[in-house]
């Protein structure tokens, strides 16, 4: 038997797109494909979730080491709490990147959630042509579902917020009572930098991420859950 050649497939061709035609036209067939890639796609995302959560993971244990090592005496200065908020930061970026991954997958299950499955236990006038075309579309070309900046105040929000609060209380805490015998703007100060500077910059800084978390605009990540109040669950 001859051997394919790897390099006359190709994945963009017509006639191999068209593999699942015949399950595309047959319920049946196109019902008993679909808990196949669900369940896959519910792998991927729980995979996309783990790294998310480790990301979350290694940003709290450098808060903790922070300011275990703030306050541990000696010569350690306060702008050890500052590299903190920088390292912090760092893994936002990390953050952001991943949550748009995860949204991304998390958005096709809420739509084979809504369109299919929800409609299976309470049949409404949904045309199924419409998702199923949109759901192909997003397969061959995935797309993220959340713009950078609505990632950014979300993670913001959730978690990584609380940790520049922390990080910033403590800093305040460090630069002022724990430092009773120095000026605070001596304490703040880092080499080669005023603490006026210094505290101009921090606070700067918390200004714009209060921003941002507070952002206001439409958002548009899929699967949120909607309201602050419990619903009327099996009742």
């Amino acid at each position: 038997m001859e051997a394919a050649d790897p390099e006359r497939f190709d994945s963009t061709a017509s006639d191999e797109r068209n593999v699942a035609t015949a399950a595309a036209t047959d319920h049946e067939e196109f019902l008993s494909l679909l808990p196949h890639y669900y369940r896959g796609e519910m792998s991927q995302s729980g995979n996309l979730l783990s790294r998310l959560d480790l990301t979350t993971d290694w940003a709290i244990v450098v808060v903790t080491a922070v300011l275990a090592l703030a306050f541990q005496g000696g010569d350690v200065s306060a702008y050890l709490l500052l590299i903190g908020i920088v390292g912090v930061s760092l893994f936002l970026l990390f953050d952001v990147r991943r949550y748009r991954a995860y949204d991304a997958s998390r958005a096709r299950i809420r739509l084979l959630e809504e369109n299919l499955f929800a409609n299976a236990l309470e049949p409404s006038d949904a045309p199924l042509e419409a998702w199923r075309v949109e759901l192909g579309d997003d397969l061959r070309m995935p797309t993220f579902k959340v713009s950078y900046w609505e990632a950014l105040s979300r993670r913001l929000h959730r978690i990584y917020y609380p940790l520049y609060l922390l990080l910033g209380v403590a800093w305040l805490f460090r630069i002022t009572l724990y430092e009773p015998g120095e000026p605070w703007t001596q304490t703040a100060s880092v080499p080669g930098v005023p603490g006026v500077v210094v505290a101009s910059v921090v606070t700067v800084f918390f200004l714009v991420a209060t921003a941002f978390m507070i952002w206001p605009q439409q958002r548009e990540a899929k699967g949120e859950f909607h309201g602050e109040e419990s619903g009327s669950w099996k009742q």
